[in-house]
């Protein structure tokens, strides 16, 4: 479908006014879902502590936990990604009078499980709990409200409240505390505004469904299915969904927005492949569009399989791309002179600086001042409302651009008899000029290849390496074992293997820190590779303070000795960190064979780490070794 230049032109300055317009608009509408307040917060203290795995709390014993266990956090609460327990605590204001009330509101809706215990100034036992989040009946909840609300009992003291958290997808709590009177009249403003953006989204859905039947034209049908998932995924984003929609499945409630999601990325792939040009440009392109189409379409199925801890990481990263190569798309095919891709760009533009923000937003590596979820009401409204402009302005010069072509094609037709021998002299001209071309694009072409095999051998050497200790990792050791593990069979020369292990490593991070921890691998590091003198020898990182070095074409005596200067190496080299000098020993298994079958390597591996336990057993600070045929 090709869209008349001039008459687009005319559009140019009426899509700008609408698209100020619907950005000053819907940010009027965000100011009334993201409420500010100059008055003094009624909570203070806000902490937070991670449950571990060496005793299980509750909230007979939570309150108990010292103070300095408890880490300071402001509101909003954005802790990333975590399926630990979190439990946060706070003091909350004394009620004002007895007629007042206040509502505990944590306006985030995708918790799993919350709980929440009020506790008086004396004694450890809370006066009452509650427990809320969208793993119950939304009928379960203390307060029948979109969003996790909690009311407080009346106090003349104040009162200390411990809120438990567990969920698969990202920890947010945006807390508030309100009065009673004051959250009704916010709730009226919120609900009129989201209602009157629910409805321009419903509305436009069912138009363009309408506009499907009745034109046979499928655009409008993607463009409808992308608008009412949208629609869908951002009333389960704020809680609708679970409030009306599937009130008494919690089973979909943990899977809806995955499904939404992927069905909205899915329809709106389907409507830029039917909007844009695509094939008449790149069939590349068009397949990756249509790729990402079939992905999304698997996703969705995913999506009721799966965890949605791991779906919803999966998705992140898929709508990341799949904005980038849209927005990419738009900005090439507006470079290539196709008009309606200007437009198309603008309207993704917005969509692509709300996704991405969100997307970082929700893994914790950006702070917004504002909800994510809003954040995507607008661009995601604004982004709507300028495609539906771009799909009705494109339809209605469809006609008009059918009928140009077929006044273009007869006049050609009638201008070809006296032209045939000038075209013939033309396309000869072309014809030199493209093979000029092809040949000096496939001499490009042959650079870039180049230049990208050194790009992915450089790539492959820094796969190989651990960024803490310089050292080779264990998917290089690995790869190596097998590799010297065929020369020796092939040639019959014996392949030597070390594993040593820093001993009291975990006392060491106990004492110091991981900071310590890691100043101390990098120095164990460092003496380790002064003994490494032959370039077939390979020193390797392969666990967390366990070392293994390969030593092919080297008898039992050498490798015992080679780990032996090691171990003494490291006892006489004590590391000087922060003015302490810390002590480090070691512990290692040496052996020895010569390889015969495939699995003899693996053999010669776990014969090796024996030994090191073995070494570890016998007081630490030891080298044991052995040749292989000695255990078989």
């Amino acid at each position: 479908m090709q869209t008349n230049l001039k008459a687009m032109r005319k559009y140019d300055a009426g899509l700008v006014l609408i698209t100020i317009v619907a950005v000053v608009g819907f940010i009027s509408v965000l100011l009334n879902l993201s409420p500010f307040s100059n008055t003094t917060p009624k909570y203070s203290q806000l902490t937070y502590l991670q449950e571990g795995d060496e005793e299980p709390l509750d909230f007979a014993n939570v309150s108990q936990k010292p103070m300095s266990d408890w880490r300071p956090v402001a509101s909003p609460v954005n802790l990333g990604m975590d399926s630990n327990v979190h439990w946060f605590s706070m003091v909350v204001s004394p009620t004002q009078t007895s007629e007042s009330r206040f509502l505990l509101h944590i306006d985030y809706p995708l918790l799993d499980h919350i709980d929440v215990a009020v506790y008086s100034q004396i004694g450890s036992k809370p006066i009452v709990t509650f427990t809320g989040g969208d793993a119950i009946p939304f009928v379960n909840r203390p307060v029948s409200h979109v969003k996790p609300l909690f009311p407080l009992p009346e106090s003349l003291h104040s009162q200390r409240i411990i809120i438990r958290v567990q969920t698969s997808g990202t920890i947010r709590l945006p807390i508030r505390i309100w009065e009673e009177a004051e959250f009704i009249s916010y709730t009226s403003s919120r609900n009129l505004a989201l209602g009157i953006f629910f409805g321009i989204l419903l509305a436009m859905g069912v138009s363009n469904a309408f506009l499907t039947i009745t034109t046979s034209n499928t655009s409008f049908l993607f463009y409808s299915g992308y608008i009412v998932s949208l629609a869908l995924t951002l009333a389960t984003l704020h809680g609708y969904g679970l409030a009306y929609l599937w009130p008494d499945s919690t089973w979909f409630q943990s899977k809806a927005i995955i499904v939404f999601a992927n069905a909205t990325i899915m329809f709106a792939t389907m409507f830029t492949r039917r909007l844009l040009p695509i094939t008449t440009y790149s069939k590349k392109a068009d397949k990756v569009a249509q790729t990402i189409s079939w992905v999304c379409g698997v996703s969705i199925l995913a999506g009721l399989i799966f965890p949605y801890s791991l779906m919803v990481k999966a998705f992140l990263l898929l709508l990341t791309l799949t904005i980038i190569f849209t927005m990419w798309l738009g900005v090439w095919l507006t470079l290539k002179g196709v008009v309606v891709a200007r437009y198309f760009t603008i309207a993704w533009g917005f969509l692509l600086v709300s996704g991405l923000s969100a997307n970082l937003d929700n893994v914790n590596i950006i702070q917004l001042p504002i909800s994510s979820n809003n954040l995507l009401i607008i661009g995601g409204a604004v982004e709507s409302l300028i495609l539906a402009l771009i799909l009705a302005i494109n339809y209605s010069h469809s006609r008009d651009d059918l009928i140009d072509a077929q006044q273009f094609a007869l006049e050609q037709e009638k201008q070809a008899s006296t032209a045939k021998e000038s075209l013939l002299e033309v396309q000869k001209r072309y014809q030199d000029d493209l093979e000029y071309k092809v040949e000096e694009r496939t001499l490009e072409l042959e650079i870039t290849l180049r230049e990208l095999s050194e790009v992915n051998q450089e790539l492959e050497r820094l796969n190989a390496i651990d960024p803490l200790t310089g050292a080779h990792n264990r998917r290089h050791f690995d790869k190596r074992l097998r590799s010297e593990g065929r020369r020796s069979r092939r040639e019959q020369t014996p392949l030597s293997l070390v594993i040593i292990d820093v001993d009291h490593f975990k006392k060491i991070n106990d004492e110091y820190g991981h900071d310590g921890g890691d100043e101390c691998l990098i120095h164990v590091t460092k003496v380790f590779q002064q003994h490494i003198h032959r370039p077939t020898d390979d020193l390797c990182r392969i666990g967390g303070e366990e070392f293994a070095i390969i030593l092919p074409n080297t008898d039992l005596e050498g490798a015992f000795h080679v780990a032996e200067n090691m171990r003494s190496s490291l006892e006489a080299s004590p590391l000087e960190y922060e003015n302490e000098m810390i002590n480090l020993t070691a512990s290692a298994g040496v052996s020895t064979t010569v390889i015969v079958g495939e699995d003899h390597t693996q053999q010669l591996f776990k014969f090796t780490d024996e030994l090191l336990y073995e070494a570890k057993a016998a007081g630490r600070n030891k080298v044991i070794h052995k040749q292989l045929q000695e255990k078989l």
